[in-house]
């Protein structure tokens, strides 16, 4: 067993974990007041995740989810004390060399007063909507008939 590398980031009233596994099977979250853990099996190889932590803070257990993508497991836990910043995941201040922070996502918002997106079900509806080949755009533009195909004769 391996533990999956993960991303995370804080939020004003949640914080968010992204298991960085592709192709993810029979994936297992276990939500508790201040643990958490998530396993799977996933890769080209279906190597078996498994990761374990004492958590920073404790979490709502009944507000918490999780969403599965081709690529990745996000993971959203809700804090049990909205407003209460995180500076780390874990209780324990040893660095996990699986757990990096999401810098992409992290924004300071203890001086913020914009509203944060409060739901799961939001975050999800985005993620989904994001989009996959089907709904890209096509970059040429609209098929046309090309001038030349039917006018060749014409010209002989």
């Amino acid at each position: 067993m391996h533990p999956a590398t993960a991303k995370w980031y804080d939020r004003r009233d949640s914080v968010f974990i992204e298991f960085c596994v592709a192709d993810s099977k029979d994936v297992k979250i276990n939500f508790d007041k201040a643990k958490f853990g998530f396993s799977c099996f996933g890769g080209t190889d279906n190597v078996k995740h498994e990761n374990e932590m004492d958590l920073f803070e404790a979490i709502d257990v009944n507000e918490s989810k999780h969403n599965r993508t081709d690529r990745s497991v996000l993971v959203y836990l809700r804090k049990a004390q909205p407003g209460k910043p995180w500076p780390r995941l874990t209780k324990e201040k040893a660095k996990l060399s699986w757990l990096s922070v999401d810098f992409n996502n992290w924004k300071d918002w203890e001086d913020d007063s914009d509203e944060e997106m409060g739901n799961f079900d939001q975050f999800s509806n985005i993620m989904n909507n994001m989009g996959g080949e089907d709904d890209l755009a096509d970059l040429d533009g609209p098929e046309e008939e090309s001038a030349d195909s039917d006018d060749e004769s014409e010209y002989l």
